[in-house]
């Protein structure tokens, strides 16, 4: 896990819980990265780590997104989460690659402790309306945005710049996405970890095909 990611997870824990995430707004899907690497190379103790946070940070997301597609319907949902199965599908892919073992848990489960704490919050506040639901989904896309920064940052390994570039993209679609249904509902989001003028920047320019 990178430190920058768990700055975020912490930061955001201590706002659900004072705040209940409250003031949050998104419109379609995007398309995850689908890349045969081949490569003998073995990846550092670094990459390692941020694959496997990876990994359950997006199965979070299709998670999250499958329980509240369950509770308030709506194809925002259902598009979204089969682009995050593509997701998680593309980090396995990378960690089966380089050798790299990981554990699938069940639906709602992850070894991280920070994101079983996230998981629980976005959850329950999505429970509340679909505009809770809705801007719980641009907090996770805002997030992820910021987190695969990092993690392309921090890497020197060009396959894995190329997936996670590829997971940013389909994660700005996703912002897109959620964004416009909660103005569709009169509503807005305020971002939590992109700046404004990235957030507004991101909402002002068109989807994008990721590949």
């Amino acid at each position: 896990m990178t430190l920058t990611s768990s700055l975020h997870l912490r930061g955001l824990l201590a706002g659900l819980l004072a705040l209940g995430l409250t003031n949050l707004s998104c419109d379609s899907d995007g398309d995850a990265a689908d890349e045969t690497i081949t490569t003998e190379q073995t990846l550092g103790p670094e990459d390692q780590q941020a694959l496997l946070y990876l990994l359950e940070e997006e199965k979070l997301a299709r998670n999250v997104y499958t329980y509240l597609g369950s509770l308030w319907g709506g194809r925002i949902f259902d598009n979204i989460t089969q682009s995050e199965i593509q997701h998680v599908g593309s980090v396995e892919g990378l960690l089966t690659t380089y050798g790299v073992d990981y554990e699938s848990l069940p639906p709602g489960a992850y070894n991280n402790e920070e994101l079983q704490g996230l998981y629980d919050a976005l959850v329950a506040r999505g429970e509340a309306d679909l505009e809770a639901a809705l801007v719980v989904g641009c907090t996770i896309e805002d997030l992820d945005i910021v987190d695969l920064q990092a993690m392309i940052d921090q890497t020197s390994v060009p396959a894995l710049t190329g997936v996670y570039s590829s997971l940013q993209c389909g994660s700005r679609n996703h912002l897109r996405a959620f964004s416009a249904s909660l103005e569709a509902l009169g509503a807005s989001y305020t971002p939590q970890y992109l700046s404004q003028e990235a957030y507004t920047a991101i909402l002002e320019s068109g989807r994008e095909t990721c590949n």
